[in-house]
C-alpha cells in the first residue's frame, strides 16, 4: 500500500472520507477487495484481503 495521486488507469473509491485508488487491471484480477482497519495488542493498521489472497500466492517477487 502506498500514498499516490490518481492516474488515468485507476479506479477511485471513497468511503467514510477515505479515498482508495487501485489500478483498473489489477482491480479486475483481485475484486472484490476488502479494506479494514484492525487494532490488536500487537498494533494497528490496515488489513487488505481479496480473492488473490486465497487464490494465488507469489510473495514479494510477484510480477502479476
Amino acid at each position: 500500500m502506498a500514498l499516490d495521486e490518481p492516474k488515468d488507469d485507476d479506479v477511485i473509491f471513497e468511503e467514510d472520507g477515505i479515498k482508495y485508488l487501485i489500478n483498473k487491471d489489477l482491480f479486475e484480477m483481485v475484486k472484490p477487495v476488502n479494506v479494514d482497519f484492525v487494532e490488536s495488542v500487537f498494533g494497528s493498521g490496515f488489513s487488505i484481503s481479496s480473492k488473490l489472497s486465497t487464490g494465488a500466492s507469489c510473495g514479494s517477487s510477484c510480477s502479476c
